[in-house]
Parts: C-alpha cells; sequence; structure tokens
C-alpha cells in the first residue's frame, strides 16, 4: 500500500474526527442559546407578576408566576438533556477514536481539548437550578 496516500487518509479522517467534534460544540451551543432564553424568558414573566402584585395593581399573580416557572424548568431541562446527550456523543466519539488508533487508521496525536462549551452550560444549569429555587421559596437574590 502506498504510504503517502495511507497518511493522507489518516489525517483527512484526523480532521473529519475534529469536525465532527467541532459540530457537537455547536449543537450543545444552540442549546444553550435556547435554555438560556427560556430560562431568562420564564424568570422575566415571573418577576413581572410579582411587581404587579406587590403594587396593588392585579390582585392574583398565580398564573403568571406559574407560567415564568414552568418556563424556567423547561429551559433546564432542555439544558439537561443537552448536556448529557453531548456527554454520550463525545464520549461515543473518543471510543471510535481510539479504536482507529489502535487499529493503526489514525494517529491519533492530536487530543481533544476540555469543552468550554460543557462548562458554559454546567454553569447555566446551576444558575437555572438557583433561579428556580429563588422562585419557588421566595428567597434569594434572584427574588
Amino acid at each position: 500500500m502506498n504510504t503517502a496516500s495511507t497518511e493522507l487518509a489518516s489525517r483527512r479522517t484526523g480532521m473529519a474526527f475534529q469536525r465532527t467534534r467541532l459540530a457537537a460544540e455547536r449543537t450543545l451551543m444552540s442549546v444553550i442559546r435556547t435554555s438560556l432564553s427560556l430560562i431568562s424568558f420564564g424568570f422575566t414573566i415571573h418577576q413581572v407578576f410579582e411587581r404587579l402584585k406587590d403594587n396593588a395593581v392585579i390582585e392574583h399573580a398565580a398564573s403568571g408566576r406559574n407560567f415564568g416557572i414552568s418556563l424556567v424548568v423547561l429551559g433546564v431541562v432542555m439544558l439537561l438533556i443537552g448536556i448529557v446527550y453531548h456527554l454520550w456523543f463525545m464520549y461515543a466519539l473518543r471510543r471510535q477514536r481510539r479504536v482507529m488508533v489502535g487499529d493503526e487508521m489514525l494517529h491519533g496525536q492530536s487530543p481533544f481539548p476540555p469543552s468550554m462549551t460543557l462548562v458554559t452550560a454546567v454553569l447555566l444549569f446551576a444558575l437555572g437550578i438557583a433561579a428556580f429555587i429563588s422562585m419557588i421559596l421566595r428567597i434569594g437574590p434572584f427574588n
């Protein structure tokens, strides 16, 4: 077998793994964007109805508060599903990469760097949980 063409195929395969990893990062970023929108919109609706009730503009704010809490919960759950999917996908990709390195189809010289997108998603998840607890218990800096 021609070593130059084998080397070129190995490099292309390595770049394909990097492109696939970056596609997974972009997918997680879109989940973060949507979750952040749901969490912030839900929190805003909750706060608006709370302020309207506090200023005696409306008598009951339960429906608005419940809708806002529902949006926050939806955003947090969506983010959790996105994080779990990302972790599962990256584990499968790394496993496939190890198999290909073992079969000498890939050099495996370029490691996957830590995912800053995943770190951001986990921090947003923690913030969403804190906002949810604050809204339910009416305590903390988010109330």
